[in-house]
């Protein structure tokens, strides 16, 4: 049987409550990895360990609930994972808000609480997790940002704005840190069908085959990715068969990016 990929390594992810954040924890442990996850919302992080558990009754996870925008509780996530696994390898930035205000509408209240979330909450633990992340000797980021950070639409610009910054961002990280040995790079998912736009299209009264239905144009494949489906470009460059990649963005757009 083959070695898992993250055998021995400690991974933290934000936004580990559900979606893809919850599908990464879910390989990321499959794979052998011990996982400390953090999310705002303390419920979602109990039904995800909970869910991790029951398919994998020897699975190491430790759930912290956060507003990832608090840059003390980014230290104490940090430390919290350092002191009970024995280390930090790899981290995983996932958490994200959303704001569907148009450009011409948005306020400045808006534009302060994207930005600190989506860009100074990643920031927060990157800042929090380097110096483990060095000392790892193989560190790895992985910051989750969207296909929408390169091409455009109307509705989203707030979202999609600090998601490009996240681009530049790990652009800049993986120059300074590879003296380090730590790795950064960045995911770009297209249309992924989590529990947030199931609920949300529910919640308008949509059933889950119109939803699906809406989304067969937005990729070359012609439908929504799995949460999974993310989770695995996640999982390999967090791992060392990545070991040649920094800096990098991975488009898993199903094609969106070309279209």
């Amino acid at each position: 049987m083959s070695t898992p990929r993250l055998a021995e390594k400690t991974a933290l992810i934000t936004g580990g409550g559900a979606g893809i954040g919850a599908a990464a924890a879910t390989l990321f442990c499959r794979e052998g990895a011990a996982v400390l996850l953090v999310d705002a919302d303390a419920e979602a992080l109990e039904r995800t360990r909970q869910a991790i558990l029951q398919v994998q009754r020897d699975a190491r996870v430790l759930c912290v609930a956060a507003n990832v925008a608090e840059e003390a509780a980014a230290r104490a996530a940090v430390q919290q994972c350092a002191a009970h696994f024995g280390g930090l390898d790899i981290l995983v930035n996932n958490a994200a808000m959303r704001n569907y205000s148009a450009a011409a509408d948005a306020t400045p209240a808006e534009w302060q609480a994207m930005v600190g979330v989506n860009l100074v909450g990643m920031s927060n633990y990157c800042a929090a997790a380097l110096p483990a992340l060095r000392r790892s000797g193989a560190g790895s980021i992985v910051n989750v940002s969207s296909c929408y950070a390169v091409t455009g639409r109307k509705g989203m610009a707030l979202y999609d704005a600090t998601k490009a910054a996240q681009l530049a961002y790990t652009r800049s990280l993986a120059f300074e840190e590879s003296a380090h040995g730590v790795r950064a790079n960045a995911v770009c998912p297209g249309s992924t069908l989590t529990d947030f736009h199931v609920g949300r299209a529910l919640d308008k009264g949509k059933s889950v085959e119109q939803l699906r239905a809406e989304r067969k144009d937005t990729s070359l494949i012609g439908r929504w990715a799995s949460p999974e489906e993310i989770a695995w470009p996640i999982v390999w460059l967090a791992s060392s068969e990545a070991s040649f990649i920094t800096g990098t963005t991975l488009m898993v757009d199903g094609g969106l990016h070309i279209m």
